[in-house]
């Protein structure tokens, strides 16, 4: 067949598919209708439950020994064989704790039945915040769980074990709400004591979980999504492990 002519076909080929079949892809962009030959399954990346890496190894909760609400002395092994959510907040907090505390509340009361669920609260002013503070700030809010411990101690240490050992912000600060800032988030540890979080739609932990939102609020100000709900979904996979 002569060169010419057969350059001829192959361009109405190219044509009439694009005449075709382009419309029908870019209405099935349009209505989400993507099957997942497509595309990679979204929602089954950001449930991938990963491990907090430092200098390339999993980062593990550090060692610490504090006094719970009830004068007790509880430690990092008190939590092994558990999965814990932590935070660090403070009882005299007049913005994000109270939030933080309701979120908390909504997950001890989500896994109320379940024995190796439990919270780690380390409090940022401890001088403030005694076992006897701590034991009227956990029956103000309904705290119940035997497995969540409100706990003060030496504040050097708190204070490394928050920015150092966990990476979550705390400072003193003259200006911020009550004279003290610190980050509203919450961590999550499985039970061998190792941070663990799900992937967001690029594939890389979101690292912590957002606890100053709550369920009902759906996001922020800024426009930062509530994570409380993939927070229990996350907790419940971390108790099938």
């Amino acid at each position: 067949m002569n060169r010419k002519y057969t350059y001829v076909w192959v361009s109405l080929v190219i044509l009439v598919f694009g005449i075709i079949f382009i419309p029908k892809i870019v209405d099935r962009l349009k209505s989400g209708h993507v099957v997942e030959t497509d595309r990679m399954n979204t929602a089954q990346e950001t449930g991938n439950l990963s491990y907090v890496l430092l200098n390339g190894k999993k980062r593990k909760v550090p060692a610490f020994e504090f006094t719970n609400q009830d004068s007790l002395i509880i430690s990092d092994k008190d939590y092994l064989g558990k999965v814990f959510v932590v935070e660090f907040f403070f009882t005299r907090c007049p913005s994000i704790c109270p939030i933080m505390t309701k979120n908390l509340i909504t997950l001890q009361n989500e896994f109320k039945e379940n024995d190796n669920f439990g919270i780690a609260s380390f409090s940022i002013t401890p001088d403030f915040d005694t076992p006897k503070v701590l034991k009227e700030y956990a029956e103000k809010y309904g705290i119940t769980d035997m497995d969540w411990h409100l706990m003060t101690g030496d504040s050097d240490k708190i204070y490394d074990l928050a920015n150092s050992g966990f990476n979550i912000f705390a400072a003193e600060m003259a200006d911020a709400p009550g004279g003290f800032e610190h980050s509203g988030l919450f961590a999550l540890v499985d039970k061998e004591g190792y941070i663990r979080s799900r992937k967001d739609k690029f594939g890389n932990p979101i690292v912590y979980y957002r606890g100053a939102i709550t369920e009902q609020m759906e996001e922020n100000s800024q426009g930062e999504e509530e994570q409380i709900s993939i927070l229990k979904e996350d907790i419940k996979r971390l108790l099938e492990e």
